[in-house]
């Protein structure tokens, strides 16, 4: 009978390793974030304001032969450390859509739905509150975007009285938006194409999918053409983030045997600890100093601060509620275990910490835009992931405890 079940508790086993180590990863980087985030504002708004802009604004570059890469520390930040984010990003949609929460209908019915409800809803709002003003509503996919990190984070604040079920709703919705936002930045974000670039980018795609069919399962290969895709990305006119999402949907997810390691898991294992403590609090830290001097109570009411705070606020868990409510009254979906309606409304609030992908497709949106557009849009961000932190956590803190009672 052992022999028997050994084959399927080994990759079940290694699955909940993984799904642990995921939590707690995810959970402790959503606490450094907010320290990076809250650091950025404290130097942003003191004696040391002119070092925090030198620093974001300081060459650093290569010249070997004729070869030649200069950019500024914070778009090195944004497109270069960015590109290792979305490559985990790719690797864990890869593998949720494979063997994880993605893996069969019925288990992604419910995640899907309500991230589409999360996208929807917010961005509606965006646009109502800045219709006919067409510079502003390049950032209507701002308050689309959930912060996983963050998120997780607070649940972790919460302690044992969070459900493993809602911890996986959670964390496969955030799957799936970070899978809507790559999709928004590739088709809206990309701008002055440049041919020959673009090219030499689909060359290198196309050497890493022969890879694939030869049965290459090295990772080194695939590395070294995705810098060479990113190259060519970053000079092609597309966001260079997308050459890393490439790259992870192109890591073989299995070894050359089923003993032999998977790749994928290999990759995704190694560069967990270094975007979570590293990529993105230096990204939060760069992006995230907004210089209050001059600001009034009254700027949040502006229409794109406004757009961005409703979306986030009300947008998001009003979009993510009513598609779960929907759902389940069509018998199309049911709620995780331990979650009823009141701990479905604090997970919605939670994934109104847009964050990290919301301040990323801000840059893009208004990085390069005359005015104060992009100083708003964080001003707006900033607002509403505090506002959805605080009364997500909060209502959480009760509803839980309620839960439990009633359990």
């Amino acid at each position: 009978m052992n022999s028997v079940l050994t084959p399927i508790a080994r990759p079940l086993s290694r699955a909940v390793q993984l799904l642990g180590e995921f939590f707690r990863l995810q959970a402790a980087s959503g606490i450094v974030l907010m320290i990076a985030a809250a650091l950025a504002m404290v130097v942003a708004n003191s004696p040391w304001h002119d070092a925090y802009e030198h620093f974001r604004h300081l060459p650093i570059g290569f010249n070997v032969g004729g070869f030649s890469l200069q950019m500024g520390a914070e778009h090195w930040i944004n497109d270069a450390l960015m590109a290792v984010f979305f490559l985990l990003v790719a690797l864990e949609i890869k593998r949720e859509v494979a063997c994880g929460q993605l893996s069969s209908v019925s288990q992604m019915l419910l995640p899907v739905l309500c991230a589409m409800g999360g996208v929807a809803v917010p961005a509606l709002l965006f646009f109502g509150v800045n219709q006919g003003d067409a510079t502003a509503l390049r950032g209507w996919a701002v308050p689309t975007a959930t912060d996983i990190a963050f998120a997780l984070g607070i649940l972790a604040l919460l302690g044992s009285r969070v459900p493993l079920g809602m911890k996986l709703l959670l964390s496969t919705i955030a799957v799936v938006d970070d899978l809507v936002a790559i999709v928004i930045i590739a088709i809206f974000y990309t701008h002055d194409l440049q041919a020959g670039m673009l090219a030499w980018a689909a060359a290198g795609i196309g050497l890493m999918l022969l890879l694939n069919w030869r049965g290459v399962t090295a990772l080194a290969p695939y590395l070294l053409i995705g810098a060479v895709v990113w190259y060519c990305v970053l000079k092609s006119g597309v966001h260079a983030t997308l050459a890393g999402v490439v790259t992870g949907l192109l890591i073989p997810l299995r070894g050359k045997d089923a003993d032999a390691p998977s790749p994928l898991e290999t990759l995704e294992h190694a560069l967990h600890p270094w975007v979570a403590y590293a990529v993105l609090p230096l990204f939060a830290f760069a992006n995230a100093g907004l210089a209050l001097a001059g600001l009034k109570v009254g700027d949040v009411l502006a229409p794109v601060p406004l757009g961005v705070v409703l979306g986030l606020v009300l947008g998001k868990p009003v979009g993510i509620v009513a598609v779960a409510v929907l759902a389940r009254a069509t018998g199309i979906a049911r709620y995780p275990d331990g979650m009823d309606f009141k701990a479905l409304l604090g997970l919605g609030m939670l994934c109104g910490v847009g964050f990290t992908m919301s301040l990323f497709i801000a840059n893009l949106a208004f990085g390069n835009t005359p005015g104060h557009f992009g100083e708003s849009t964080i001003l707006g961000i900033l607002c509403g992931s505090v506002i959805s932190a605080l009364i997500g956590w909060a209502w959480l803190r009760l509803t839980l405890r309620d839960v439990a009672a009633d359990a």
